[in-house]
């Protein structure tokens, strides 16, 4: 038996507890400093030694199995019963959609010398469409842009153009609405549709091409596929985000006088959420275009191929011409699905006399426009535009003028700028992440993951990295980082600096955000064009290509966030004494990290779109191996490793940034 005995009790006080010690927490900054200086003394020790480094015109067996399968593909493309009843079943439906609204508002390639609805009947639809959905503004700005095409000596590319984004968008939409529904309206869908719709959102666009023409071939039916799966993620998302966003009060009220779920949807959450789909249809054919002019690259017809060919013969002129067209086309869709989105509010709180006689209006309109369709049916100045394309040849002409005057008088300014973006902060960053051992850079990579983001992004950095090592293009994929993370290095200076002063003035937002909002409507296809003009083809034009891109929307992203630090907190610094220098350092940015943090990480997708884009002007990298791969058969396998090493570094930059923004919110 075991006695327990009780200690006696103390008379005396107590004595006081001994003080916990202190343990002192190293702040991130810290150890990323840490890690970096690691990094460049072991660099020092090991520069050179297992780079991973490879030659241009050299494949590894990844390249060589993915050019043998590709040829197995071909070879057996029609005797394949995977191809035959499906794979070549959907080229050819997505072919004859497309083929038929071509020849509905384009020149066919046919017998018939003029398209089912000639230029005068397009730019009446258009301008009767666009009036219908929206106002007469816009409807006076898409016959405006509209009859601009043909001007410019366009209107069989811009024809084209759009008949695939028509063809996509329809798809696109087909799909997205009803899963964006089902997501908005199941927690378990949308957990399952999230990281799939991160994906294809994070990828840029030119790495959708490659795999695709493996099964669908080049030409218009992969352009039209690859733009569905690229444009279709905004509206699921938004009509998702508006399904949730439905008030459940009213919800509610409909359940409890007997409505069915189908009811339920139909008759309270589709017709509530309208405004904000539309808005999200807006955002899909922005995604559309921007698609389908890159897939110039697989065949695809339209203006992207006049800019393709452009950039490839440094032809700034007509690049510009038709990069023009492609803006013009931006914005009229743009304007009209925004107005569209609107149109129900305006009504309801229009206090125009005129707006009683819409709708006769609208009948006399629809008139007209059949009139139009009828004469461009039947008469052959009213179906082939007039013209010589004289427009276009001045604008291409004045274009080349201006381009060769800057060469001439400012290469100076624009050299000096380039060299001292190039020598003080590309070269030597690219020398550090290239002539580093590829495991140091791998440990670097998932250490900053770990303190940035946490051990699940360590992990998912940590697989990016291993799949990187895979593909055989490491050396490329460190060249491409450099580029991307110097690009996000300066449009982060920007986005802070312009961004503050929007948060701090709604003057300076007025005047800023306009031009922000139409620079976010233009293809990456398009920046590349001014930017050949200032500084040639090298890999410095798509850096700054990538600034201009990925600038504005870390601006807006900034200035919200300034703008929602609380008014209390800027007063309580103000009248402690701070002046504006400190308010802004001390309180405003401090308070807005978790903005800043979600800035950067959608100017680093934005940036790496576009420097892979900027491959086409000589920038070189995984963008050169992605083009390579379209024209030279046997640099295939090199091209799609090449795509999804894109994958690979905008897969880990987006989830390290986003679980550092958790992190700041928190």
């Amino acid at each position: 038996m075991t006695v327990v005995m009780e200690k006696p009790e103390k008379t005396e006080a107590a004595e006081p507890a001994a003080p916990a010690k202190s343990v002192r927490k190293v702040s991130r900054p810290v150890m990323i400093g840490a890690i970096l200086v690691v990094w460049l003394v072991l660099f020092a020790l090991l520069r050179g030694k297992q780079t991973l480094s490879l030659a241009v015109a050299d494949l590894t067996d990844l390249h060589r199995w993915i050019n043998d399968f590709n040829d197995s593909i071909g070879a057996n493309r029609n005797s394949n019963p995977l191809f035959l009843y499906f794979f070549n079943e959907i080229r050819l439906v997505i072919d004859n959609l497309v083929t038929f609204v071509q020849h509905l508002i384009s020149q066919p390639s046919g017998a018939r010398p003029v398209p089912e609805i000639g230029w005068l009947g397009v730019v009446g639809l258009a301008g009767f469409v666009s009036w219908a959905v929206g106002n007469w503004k816009v409807a006076l700005l898409a016959v405006a842009g509209f009859t601009f095409f043909g001007l410019q000596g366009l209107w069989q590319e811009s024809m084209d153009t759009l008949a695939l984004i028509l063809c996509a968008v329809f798809v696109a939409l087909l799909f997205a609405i009803p899963l964006g529904v089902w997501a908005g309206l199941s927690d378990r869908f949308n957990r399952l549709m999230t990281p799939f719709l991160d994906l294809m959102q994070t990828m840029p666009t030119m790495v959708y091409l490659a795999p695709l023409t493996l099964f669908f071939l080049i030409g218009g039916a992969s352009a039209t596929i690859a733009t569905v799966i690229y444009a279709a993620p905004p509206t699921i998302r938004i009509t998702a985000h508006a399904i949730r966003n439905v008030s459940r009060t009213t919800v509610e009220a409909a359940d409890s006088l007997g409505a069915t779920r189908r009811q339920s949807l139909l008759k309270v959450l589709l017709p509530m959420s309208k405004r904000t789909v539309v808005m999200g249809v807006n955002q899909t054919i922005m995604a559309a275009l921007a698609m389908v002019t890159i897939a110039a690259l697989i065949n695809a017809p339209g203006l992207g191929v006049n800019v393709l060919q452009a950039l490839q013969s440094l032809d700034v002129g007509t690049a510009f011409n038709a990069g023009l067209a492609i803006v013009i086309m931006a914005i009229v869709l743009d304007r009209v699905t925004t107005a569209a989105s609107a149109r129900e509010e305006h009504a309801r709180n229009s206090k125009n006399r005129f707006e009683k006689w819409r709708r006769p209006l609208l009948g006399a309109g629809a008139v007209v426009t059949v009139i139009l369709i009828y004469l461009s049916r039947t008469y052959l100045w009213a179906a082939d535009f007039p013209g010589d394309g004289t427009v276009g040849s001045h604008i291409a002409s004045a274009t080349d003028t201006a381009a060769t005057w800057v060469q001439d008088n400012l290469s100076g300014l624009t050299n000096a700028f380039r060299d001292a973006i190039t020598n003080g902060l590309l070269n030597p960053f690219q020398t550090l992440l290239t002539d580093s051992p590829w495991w140091l850079v791998g440990a670097v990579l998932v250490a900053l993951a770990v303190v940035l983001g946490g051990w699940k992004s360590g992990i998912t950095t940590a697989v990016c990295v291993g799949l990187l090592v895979a593909t055989g293009v490491w050396s490329d994929a460190m060249t491409t980082m450099a580029s991307t993370i110097v690009a996000t290095v300066l449009v982060m200076i920007l986005g802070i600096v312009f961004g503050v002063w929007m948060g701090r003035s709604m003057t300076a937002d007025r005047m800023i955000r306009p031009t922000l909002d139409a620079a976010q409507v233009m293809p990456p296809f398009v920046y590349l064009v001014p930017f050949l003009a200032l500084f040639g083809p090298t890999r410095f034009t798509a850096i700054v290509a990538a600034i201009v891109y990925g600038a504005p929307v870390a601006m807006k992203i900034i200035a919200d966030g300034i703008r929602a630090v609380p008014a209390t907190t800027v007063e309580a610094a103000t009248s402690a004494g701070c002046n504006t220098w400190q308010i802004i350092t001390k309180v405003q940015l401090p308070m807005s990290r978790s903005a800043l943090t979600l800035a950067t990480n959608q100017g680093l997708i934005y940036v790496l779109s576009m420097v892979v884009v900027g491959g086409l002007v000589g920038a070189g990298a995984l963008g050169y191996d992605v083009v390579a791969g379209f024209s030279q058969g046997e640099l295939y396998g090199k091209g799609l490793a090449a795509g999804l090493a894109i994958v690979l570094l905008g897969v880990m930059f987006d989830r390290i940034t986003q679980a550092a923004a958790r992190r700041a919110g928190a």
